[in-house]
């Protein structure tokens, strides 16, 4: 998540007022008692502070998150006003919902939040006033900022609803070669994995791959976007392929997995290459193609020795006998297993030890 340093605003002054007199009361208060209140504000105003006006006076009595609200249409910020109100409904509908089910939400109601106004407040307005001079980048990076702010398990909603907002922006965007697109291409493709939607998260990795082909752009922490791009569409074809193979759709998890795999060599990234050669074996054993599997995970093998790398060797020798044993190549199937249990033991996989081990059982009392 990209830390955003605090806000340097100078906030209206019904806001400024209002934040005065936070942190507002999460209690009912009965009617008398809020109208004996409002009678004291006005008197302790009228002594202590010579010159508000009756709005001014009413910011002491409003909640924040209404302050907010009627400064953006006080200053005409319309649009902001309705984008966030929008997001306030769906706030509390998210709340009665959690109410109803009896789910104990622990989020706290957006009013005793004033942080996170402050940012709607800040960015929103912002953004807006970019959008009204054709700033496209800059209403980009101002609702780009909020999807940051708000990427917290709790708040993955709201998130999302920026990440939206800046794939319709970032198709506007004409001068910069297409980078804020691409970006938006990936954030949609996050969008649609965490919700289990593969195939719209496919479609928009597969764009978010082609657009950073050839690029050497980076995202704000220094990774490069085209190998993102790559390891997110791996990942997405790799989910896809299991649940073909669930299906015992072998032809259609090959064919996918073939794409992932010249994606990875594409990457110039063996750890990647490695990886997906080993998902592309498990689905031609899966299959029954054993010599196919062989040759794949044979590649596994030799990239994971290349790379040092033990415990994907491990894999590699652990799935190369069970390829073998399915061929009836039990010797071989042994000392590959005993290969992989010499790995498991130096690197202290207690697990690994024992799934050998069992495959080891299973092949002597077929003997």
């Amino acid at each position: 998540m990209t830390t955003l340093p605090p806000l340097p605003m100078s906030r209206p002054k019904l806001t400024a007022l209002a934040r005065e007199k936070l942190p507002c009361s999460p209690r009912t208060t009965p009617r008398s008692e809020l109208i004996k209140e409002k009678d004291d504000i006005d008197r302790y105003l009228e002594v202590k502070i010579k010159g508000l006006s009756k709005e001014e006076v009413a910011a002491y009595r409003n909640t924040y998150k209404k302050n907010i609200c009627v400064d953006m249409l006080r200053d005409g910020y319309h649009k902001s006003f309705t984008e966030l109100f929008t997001l306030m409904e769906k706030w509390e509908a998210l709340r009665e919902a959690a109410r109803v089910r009896s789910v104990f939400w622990l989020q706290k109601p957006l009013e005793e939040q004033p942080d996170k106004l402050d940012h709607f407040y800040y960015y929103l307005t912002r953004a807006e006033v970019a959008e009204r001079k054709k700033y496209f980048e800059d209403v980009y990076d101002n609702l780009y900022a909020l999807a940051c702010y708000f990427n917290n398990s709790e708040d993955k909603w709201v998130r999302n609803h920026f990440y939206k907002r800046c794939f319709e922006i970032a198709e506007l965007i004409k001068i910069d070669g297409g980078k804020k697109e691409a970006e938006a291409h990936g954030h949609m493709g996050l969008l649609f994995e965490e919700e289990g939607k593969l195939l719209e998260a496919a479609e928009h990795y597969e764009a978010f791959h082609q657009l950073t082909q050839g690029r050497k752009w980076r995202d704000e922490t220094g990774r490069s976007l085209n190998l993102l791009s790559c390891e997110s569409l791996l990942r997405t074809y790799r989910l896809l392929s299991d649940k073909m193979l669930e299906n015992k759709d072998y032809t259609q998890a090959i064919r996918i997995l073939i794409k992932a795999s010249e994606i990875a060599k594409e990457a110039n990234d063996k750890k990647m290459e490695g990886e997906a050669s080993y998902y592309l074996g498990l689905a031609h054993l899966a299959a029954g193609e054993h010599d196919t599997a062989l040759e794949d995970l044979s590649t596994y093998s030799e990239i994971s020795t290349e790379l040092e790398d033990d415990l994907s060797l491990g894999r590699a020798y652990e799935a190369i006998a069970r390829v073998l044993q399915s061929q009836g190549e039990m010797v071989e199937a042994i000392t590959y297993l005993k290969k992989f249990v010499k790995l498991a033991r130096n690197n202290f996989q207690k697990l690994d030890v024992v799934k050998a081990s069992t495959m080891l059982g299973d092949i002597y009392n077929e003997k």
